[in-house]
């Protein structure tokens, strides 16, 4: 059985860039599973082009896609209102931005392309970590420290700490061949299919549509409301190329957040760190990550993790205060009504 100094389960924002940061004289173990893409607009918020500055990481240009939009034109789809408000946001290709950060890490860690099949504790000490191995066969290896960072159905949180104490969705997307008219990036609202919000953004050839529903019934809800957006629309979808889905959460109190125990550490949205009112995550990601590194580093490692994250982590709470004013359908309306901080767009005539 090989041994290493850390194993760190998930390879998306949040484990690549801990990798990254451990120091080089550890032996980390890093379990990337490749089986499929995660659902997600691929927008860096303000938050996240923040954290990259602070790593002094520029972005190279071959991971940013066409267009580059500076407004998000909110509808919402049972009051038949929408607006434009200003935003921020780079527009990339979510799976090259991964592999970026992950090639990084490769020079700092062992990086196995599997899914991790079981996590446990060892008696004595430490973990044991299972995984695919050559020929098909189940490989074994230990560490003193393990770090979940495998998303919001973080296999390392439930065996070891059980199930997220928050709400939780089904984020559904798909793809489709973008047809003529104009680029636009959107946040749909549409309480008669989902308490959550959706999202549509053009990628070079594609348009993306997606959004985050109950668990039960979240496949019928999601084509439920992918019709009503096509006919607000006027515009036809077309048949998917691909579809994606995944688990989501949206924290609301304390406890929705697990930051680890003895020796186990979560970051990313593995511990719950996302934000509750947008559903963006990868800044909190590259936060935790570089937490949990400079963390490790200290005679008592969980509470300075816990210290490093308590700002990031109220901050997440507090945007449960924005909420009410975009998932309550009359506060919204309201909202929408008075046009404070919209911009006016003038439509483009062929």
């Amino acid at each position: 059985m090989e041994n290493y100094d850390v194993i760190i389960v998930g390879g998306g924002p949040a484990g690549a860039t801990l990798a990254r940061l451990l120091p080089p004289q550890l032996r980390v173990l890093l379990l990337c599973d490749d089986r499929r893409d995660k659902p997600c607009g691929g927008l860096l918020a303000p938050d996240a082009q923040k954290a990259l500055a602070r790593f002094d990481l520029t972005l190279p240009k071959e991971l940013l896609v066409d267009p580059q939009i500076f407004a998000v034109r909110t509808i919402d789809l049972v009051s038949r209102q929408q607006r434009y408000y200003q935003r921020m946001y780079l527009n990339v290709d979510r799976a090259k931005f991964d592999r970026w950060l992950l090639s990084m890490a490769s020079s700092h860690a062992e990086i196995r392309h599997v899914r991790c099949r079981s996590v446990e504790r060892r008696e004595g000490g430490g973990f044991l970590v299972a995984f695919p191995g050559a020929g098909g066969s189940l490989e074994t290896v230990s560490a003193p420290l393990l770090v979940g960072a495998d998303g919001a159905d973080s296999l390392v949180r439930r065996s070891l700490f059980g199930p997220a104490r928050t709400r939780r969705y089904t984020a559904i997307q798909q793809w489709f061949p973008l047809a003529e008219g104009n680029p636009f990036y959107s946040c749909v609202f549409d309480p008669a299919t989902s308490p959550c919000c959706s999202w549509s953004i053009c990628k070079d050839d594609f348009f993306i549509f997606g959004g985050a529903f109950p668990p039960r019934g979240s496949r019928a809800a999601f084509e439920a409301q992918k019709k009503r957006l096509a006919d607000f629309l006027r515009m036809d979808l077309g048949r998917p190329v691909k579809t994606e889905a995944c688990q989501v959460l949206r924290p609301s109190r304390p406890a929705s957040f697990c930051l680890g125990d003895g020796g186990a550490y979560l970051i990313g949205e593995a511990a719950g760190l996302i934000s509750p009112s947008s559903l963006e995550g990868i800044s909190s990601a590259l936060s935790s990550a570089a937490a949990l590194a400079a963390s490790l580093e200290r005679s008592r490692p969980l509470a300075a993790y816990r210290r490093a994250t308590r700002r990031l982590r109220w901050r997440l709470l507090a945007k449960n205060l924005k909420c009410p004013f975009m998932y309550n359908p009359l506060l919204r309306r309201l909202v929408l009504k008075s046009g404070l901080t919209s911009i006016s767009v003038r439509e483009q005539r062929g």
